[in-house]
């Protein structure tokens, strides 16, 4: 089992940033894929950014340029920078980790964008 808490969210405003964390309860960052998912009201849960054990990142066209996925193997710990904040980014971002048949999710954390 891997237990997933993810931080960091709240209410900024347009143009703003903010820096989500998702600790991870072990280390697991040498094998499993990690991602950062969004889920607005109403809509499907969607990829926003996500960092294999190894290889190339890779982001939603929505995102690109503007998000910055990341993880630190000492801390169990991967990130995800939001810079360039716009209302649509609203939603509720969710931390995963997937390896196999191996499919974990974190509770969630809300991103509001709004002035």
């Amino acid at each position: 089992q891997v237990q997933l808490v993810e931080s960091g969210g709240g209410l900024v405003q347009p143009g703003g940033s903010l820096r989500l964390s998702c600790a991870a309860s072990r280390s697991i960052f040498s094998s499993y894929r990690m991602g950062w998912y969004r889920q607005a009201p109403g809509k499907q849960r969607d990829l926003v950014a996500a960092i294999p054990n190894a290889g190339s990142t890779n982001y939603a066209d929505s995102v690109k340029g503007r998000f910055t996925i990341s993880k630190d193997n000492a801390k169990n710990t991967v990130y995800l920078q939001m810079n360039s904040l716009k209302p649509e980014d609203t939603a509720v971002y969710y931390c995963n980790a997937r390896y196999g048949l191996e499919n974990y999710w974190g509770q969630g954390t809300q991103v509001t964008v709004s002035s």
